[in-house]
């Protein structure tokens, strides 16, 4: 069988690029090369661009009430292929079934939520703000977007801009992450035979140098990106340098409060499931479980027997509740950083390293890992992971423990475990975090809501997803009218 060597959609046609460089693309949990991705230049970025903004000109004069029409036959489209497009997304990535396809609901959700777009991008109207004079204030697009997506969520963090960047009248530029293309190149599949005019969505492939060129690119007028803290900053300054709108989420460490009170077994069974879905390698995962008062006592023993109990494999395979971490470098990495947290004086709960899976040898395996006693300042505690990796620490008091939360650089979300409303409601309310969870797991908002995220965890004003998106992808425009009668032309 030929390899496959994915292509770029440009202008509502496959083109395959010139540039003569690849990367393989590597399943996670067997090592075998799924397919090559390309190295696109440039070039190929810019035709891309002038073509998207060309088609600007026509698409932003489409009634909303026709653009929306691509979207609801995308959201069959996805409901149709829901399968398909999970089980892409767990060989490319390494997440269980169930979680990928938890990916696909909520990207379906942000369709269905950007055929709301005629109502959420309605504007305002005063009449009268002077004797005979109107003021109204409308929305219009900006122009060509940019869309930069990590390999963490193949197929939802496009989708927290995309659907509402087209919806509002914008065309599109998305460069998926190019260790995890290949569902994004299904997608692109689907949104050609939903309809999309050519040239509004685009795709082109690439690396570093693409990112900096969607950043520079003149005719690009905004940039949306998740990743790391420090890849976030480079986007939102040299984005804003080049006098561009930028969203960029960045890394985050998502601390939990749990307190004595909270019910043991619904605790433990949602910690474990916010610690080690997908593999901990999210911004909501939970990174740091802080035991208020007598809590450690009962609540480490219930973690630990439960993380040793999780079974860690192939997500393909039904029981499986962990797949592997994306590559092997990410692999050492990880088991690194844990053995800087023994080496500063945690002490070791459950030890993930050297997994070995059967009849999966070659994968990037880390069983799910439990450290204790974790220094306030130490390498556990302030740095983004990216696996499977919760820390412990003791405090007395939940006071002591939004302070930890807050003297953190990150801020994206943290939850709280309580009987006590008093005590939760203090959390909610002093926490610096822009996502909380109450008795749930490190909460990720529903469509309809902003993703917010604040202090090292995002730079920009507005989020991806619901009204933050519709107003991200829009201008406004402020018009202020007098229509006096003695003009009026008399037929």
């Amino acid at each position: 069988m030929d390899e496959l060597v994915l292509q770029n959609y440009i202008n509502g046609k496959w083109v395959t690029s010139n540039s003569g460089k690849f990367r393989d693309i590597t399943n996670p949990a067997t090592a075998e090369i799924l397919a090559k991705v390309p190295v696109s230049s440039l070039a190929e970025l810019d035709d891309a661009v002038q073509i998207a903004h060309k088609s600007f000109q026509s698409w932003r004069r489409v009634p909303v009430t026709t653009r929306i029409q691509c979207m609801f036959k995308l959201k069959g489209l996805l409901e149709a292929n829901f399968e398909d497009l999970a089980r892409s997304i767990t060989l490319e990535h390494g997440k269980t079934m169930d979680e990928s396809r938890g990916e696909m609901r909520r990207s379906i959700e942000n369709v269905e939520v950007a055929c709301g777009t005629p109502t959420l991008s309605m504007g305002d109207v005063v009449e009268d703000i002077a004797p005979g004079i109107d003021e109204l204030m409308i929305r219009q697009p900006l122009g060509v977007a940019g869309i930069i997506s990590p390999f963490n969520f193949p197929a939802m963090i496009t989708f927290w801009f995309l659907p509402y960047a087209v919806a509002t009248g914008n065309t599109v530029i998305v460069k998926p992450s190019s260790r995890v293309p290949i569902t994004m190149v299904k997608l692109f599949r689907l949104m050609d035979e939903a309809g999309f005019p050519a040239g509004v969505v685009n795709l082109v492939h690439g690396g570093a140098e693409i990112v900096d060129g969607i950043l520079d690119h003149p005719l690009i007028k905004s940039v949306s990106f998740i990743g790391s803290t420090p890849v976030a900053l480079h986007v939102f300054s040299r984005g804003a340098a080049h006098g561009k709108r930028v969203s960029a989420g960045g890394g985050a460490k998502c601390p939990v409060l749990i307190l004595p009170d909270a019910d043991l077994t619904t605790t433990t069974s949602i910690m474990m499931d916010s610690a080690f879905g997908c593999t901990g390698q999210r911004c909501l995962a939970a990174t740091i479980a802080i035991m208020i008062g007598e809590a450690d006592k009962t609540f480490i023993p219930a973690f630990a027997e439960a993380a040793s109990k999780r079974i860690t494999g192939f997500g393909l395979i039904p029981e499986v509740q962990m797949g592997p971490v994306i590559t092997p470098q990410d692999k050492v990495r990880i088991e690194g950083l844990i053995q800087q947290g023994l080496d500063e004086g945690a002490e070791m709960v459950v030890d993930g390293r050297n997994a070995v899976i059967p009849g999966y040898e070659k994968g990037n395996f880390i069983r799910p890992t439990i450290l204790a006693d974790i220094p306030i300042k130490g390498i556990i505690a302030s740095t983004e992971i990216f696996g499977p990796v919760l820390g412990v620490m003791h405090c007395n008091t939940v006071e002591e423990a939004i302070k930890i939360v807050n003297d953190s650089a990150f801020g994206n979300a943290g939850s709280i475990f309580t009987r006590d409303g008093s005590e939760a409601r203090k959390f909610r309310y002093e926490a610096d975090a822009g996502n909380i969870g109450v008795n749930i797991g490190i909460a990720a908002p529903m469509a309809f809501f902003p993703f917010s995220g604040w202090k090292d965890s995002f730079f920009g004003d507005l989020h991806g997803q619901g009204k933050h998106a519709i107003e991200f992808f829009t201008q406004t425009k402020v018009v202020i009218e007098r229509w006096p009668k003695e003009w009026s032309r008399k037929f």
